[in-house]
């Protein structure tokens, strides 16, 4: 995959190891706000301290990067700023063309833990995106088992993400576009549609549409990757194929069995090996939002 030297985004956040977030200490800013909202509005002041201190510090860690950032992070920063450019510059015509507006996601790359509108982010959760913060989050340690998983090879002691033409690095673009692709679907309105539906049927009938809503994220990223291609011409021999070989080993009938030795089918929430391989292949063709339709079709 050929990323380097193309436009880099600037709605990421680097929160890794040592950077700009930083606890602790009294703000007194914080404390000013806080007496005000406490003296004016009747707000408990502390609880206003504290959301000053969150802004101030999602403000602080939007605008460095970590200190004494090395080599390698820089590497991982670099790309992960230059797949969510191509993102944007996917999706902001698109949604010029169905006469929206499209309003970009922030991408916060972590390590460990974090705080998110959803809760506490973690490393074992895996790349995910939360709808509260429109926020794409992903601590850049998996793409290291990322690339483990996917019997990838590369030298010993060598960054992830430390050769523009990396074989793991187009799979690592996938997992980023498709998380982008739920954040697409949040300002289309679906994500909201099927928390509705799901609300209002059995644990099955509402796994069922968590897959179809995973795999039209699929089919999101496929579009992606297309349309980039148009642009950009950054695909290498394989890099589609990387593509398959992630989304056969994050398909949940590949998790199950390897995991317990068997599948439960009723208890997919994002789909089997082969119908992530479908619908990202059916959006990558295609480079057609309308082709992403997986809540309309009987056949996924």
């Amino acid at each position: 995959m050929r990323w380097k030297g193309r436009r880099t985004s600037s709605n990421v956040q680097d929160r890794r190891g040592g950077g700009a977030v930083k606890t602790g200490g009294i703000s007194i800013i914080g404390v000013i706000i806080a007496f005000v909202a406490w003296k004016f509005f009747g707000v408990n002041p502390m609880q206003a301290y504290q959301m000053s201190s969150q802004v101030t510090q999602s403000s602080s860690a939007q605008q460095s990067a970590p200190e004494n950032e090395t080599a390698e992070q820089q590497e991982a920063r670099l790309f992960v700023s230059t797949v969510l450019a191509d993102t944007e510059d996917t999706w902001v015509p698109i949604f010029q063309q169905i006469g929206r507006d499209y309003q970009e996601p922030t991408l916060v790359m972590y390590s460990g833990a974090t705080s998110t509108a959803c809760g506490t982010g973690q490393s074992a959760m895996g790349p995910f995106y939360c709808p509260a913060d429109q926020t794409v989050y992903i601590d850049t340690t998996f793409f290291k088992e990322m690339r483990t998983q996917m019997d990838i090879s590369g030298e010993q002691n060598q960054s992830e993400l430390s050769r523009q033409d990396q074989a793991g690095d187009f799979a690592q673009a996938y997992v980023i576009a498709h998380e982008v692709g739920h954040h697409v679907q949040t300002l289309l309105g679906i994500s909201q549609q099927v928390n509705k539906a799901r609300q209002q049927v059995g644990q099955a009938e509402g796994n069922q549409l968590s897959v179809r809503q995973e795999l039209q994220a699929d089919c999101l990223a496929g579009l992606w990757a297309k349309q980039t291609n148009q642009r950009h011409q950054f695909l290498d021999q394989g890099d589609i194929a990387e593509a398959m070989d992630a989304a056969e080993k994050i398909g949940d009938d590949y998790l199950q069995r390897k995991s317990r030795g068997s599948v439960v089918p009723d208890s997919f929430t994002h789909g089997t090996s082969e119908q992530r391989q479908r619908w990202f292949d059916r959006g990558f063709t295609s480079g057609d939002i309308n082709q992403c339709d997986t809540f309309n079709t009987n056949s996924l």
